[in-house]
């Protein structure tokens, strides 16, 4: 069997390029176009947090259900529904007369974003390899980084910020179009061929869904059936959960936020600003695409304590007094550091936990990113409204320290043992592809 990924169409990975853009511009947009979208609802700053929240509930609900429907109406169809839902939804941002009719059209694009996402990791997992999945999530950043320059555009040409979402709207609908173009190309690879092709588990939806992985090693597997009560009860297991709730809260927080601090805090013009919330968001991109190079050369877990490190020391850098300047750099700083941490830390969970419980362990993982993506930055609205914007560097700073300290908590605490001894039974070495003996295979995830 071959033990390479088969070559991606182009026009497909092309798509999925642009998908994965497009799935991060309306994120970008939320920033920038908060502060105009609260003054003409005339609701306080925290307000944010409804919006975020009814985002992440749609997102959590169609990435656990995407498992389910691609069995039944196929990747192309749920991509090219997905999409069509997630322009209605913008649409519906660009024409809400009233907060909750926003907060409605939220819960509609967390659903087709969600289901967006988790669509594609399916199809890339078997189709694309790992390069192209690595860069697929670079991509992402890249139309986080898009976004505010969309919504700067708009709001420097003296229109409303309606516009901004309007523009986004348009482009998801020519999009879905694509997607519904080309439903048969989108065709999944048979599970045979995928599984000996990359030898990969469920996809993040899949593994938060709690289905059942595909064993590695290219073989059959003699498959280890681990309960779920030995998943949860490892301590590195909510250890790591809590670093992705954690992570991700610092990192939707310095973006949701810093638009805000460079205009009221430093004294920034809002065209300034928005550019500058770019950069962040853009450094994320840059070093998604860089660093996974260095952790090749340097091992994943020197890079994720210099990135940890470098976290903090943005996050310090914003919370200093000073010139908008310093701030500035502390973002790009933050993003930079930040960009390798969420793909080194799900690489990593195997490592942590054990490879018998890494696939529930990713789920957990995934999850809690949705919550901190929600929780947290909406409760530092709550503390902005309540104090000043200023303080959003020194929540960062905290945010980090802790991050690290549970990061290396859960490193101590780590298994370190082989799926044998952690499933409490032997697991027998699979011939490889030209007869060579291979390594423990992934076991079988009993869901009961």
């Amino acid at each position: 069997m071959s033990t390479t990924s088969p070559r991606p169409r182009a026009s497909l990975l092309l798509l999925a390029y642009l998908a994965f853009v497009s799935l991060g511009l309306p994120d970008g947009l939320l920033g920038v176009g908060w502060p105009s979208i609260r003054g003409d609802f005339g609701v306080p700053t925290e307000a944010v947090g409804w919006v975020l929240t009814a985002g992440t509930v749609g997102y959590l609900t169609s990435s656990v259900l995407a498992g389910f429907t691609l069995a039944r109406v196929g990747v192309g169809a749920l991509l090219a529904g997905s999409t069509l839902l997630a322009s209605l939804a913008l649409t519906g941002y660009s024409v809400s007369p009233v907060l909750a009719v926003l907060v409605g059209g939220a819960l509609l694009l967390g659903l087709g974003s969600g289901a967006v996402d988790s669509g594609l990791n399916a199809y890339a997992a078997g189709a694309f390899g790992p390069r192209h999945m690595n860069w697929l999530h670079a991509f992402f950043g890249l139309g986080v980084a898009i976004g505010p320059l969309i919504m700067t555009g708009v709001l420097s040409a003296g229109l409303a910020w309606r516009w901004g979402y309007g523009v986004v709207a348009a482009a998801q609908l020519v999009l879905a179009i694509a997607f519904a173009l080309t439903v048969r190309a989108w065709q999944r690879v048979p599970a045979a061929e995928a599984g000996a092709a990359v030898g990969t588990g469920p996809t993040e939806a899949g593994a938060a869904a709690g289905s059942a992985p595909v064993a590695a090693g290219g073989g059959t597997s003699s498959a280890v059936r681990v309960p779920v009560r030995a998943t949860l009860r490892l301590p590195a297991v909510w250890s790591g959960t809590l670093a992705f709730a954690l992570y991700v809260a610092i990192e939707v927080s310095a973006g949701l936020w810093a638009f805000l601090l460079l205009t009221e805090g430093r004294g920034l013009s809002a065209a300034v600003a928005g550019g500058c919330v770019s950069a962040y968001w853009g450094s994320l991109f840059v070093g998604r695409v860089v660093q996974g190079v260095v952790a090749e050369r340097l091992g994943a877990g020197l890079v994720l304590r210099v990135s940890l490190a470098g976290m903090a020391v943005g996050a310090a850098l914003i919370a200093v007094p000073g010139p908008a300047a310093l701030a500035v750099l502390g973002l790009v700083v933050v993003g930079f550091a930040a960009a390798p941490v969420f793909p080194l830390l799900t690489l990593t969970t195997a490592e942590r936990v054990g490879a018998a419980h890494a696939d529930r362990a990713i789920g957990l993982q995934i999850g809690a990113a949705g919550i901190g993506a929600a929780l947290v930055p909406a409760g530092l609205g709550v503390l902005i409204g309540n104090t000043s914007v200023q303080v959003l560097g020194s929540a960062l700073v905290v945010l980090a320290l802790a991050l690290i300290v549970l990061y290396e908590w859960g490193a101590r605490r780590s298994t370190g043992r082989p799926t044998a001894e952690l499933a409490g039974s032997p697991v027998p070495a699979q011939p490889g592809a030209e007869g060579q003996t291979s390594g423990p295979v992934r076991p079988v995830v009993d869901g009961r």
